[in-house]
């Protein structure tokens, strides 16, 4: 039997119901002051995306506090040069979108070719 995934002791069902001011109280204080400041433009729109039930959702708006609402869906995320599609689960919430698309690659470092110098050694990978 798999185990159920919650969070703060409530199922997807449950947290997709909870109204916005219940959200808040169960957030962190950081997170809970930027959802009062209000959304930005991008934040806006990218709601406003959402709500249209819209499945191609792409934003450039990595500071995007994840909402009960956006549980389930595939969200494309800029890192700068490709939008990395992620897939909101129930352990993201209260987190930024910025979060789980890196915009960093790892380096790997193998030797220098013939005749280069020694700082030529740093390879990314692909």
């Amino acid at each position: 039997m798999a185990k159920e995934l919650k969070w703060r002791g409530l199922n997807a069902e449950e947290v997709k119901a909870l109204s916005m001011d219940k959200f808040l109280e169960m957030v962190p204080s950081r997170q809970r002051r930027s959802l009062a400041r209000g959304y930005t433009t991008d934040q806006k729109a990218l709601l406003k995306k959402i709500n249209a039930g819209e499945s191609n959702l792409k934003t450039h708006s990595r500071n995007m506090i994840v909402l009960p609402l956006m549980v389930g869906l595939t969200i494309g995320v800029y890192t700068g040069k490709e939008f990395v599609k992620i897939l909101v689960t129930l352990d993201m919430l209260g987190h930024r979108l910025g979060e789980f698309a890196h915009t960093r690659k790892p380096v790997s470092h193998s030797s220098a070719g013939v005749g280069s110098t020694r700082s030529s050694k740093a390879v990314t990978a692909r």
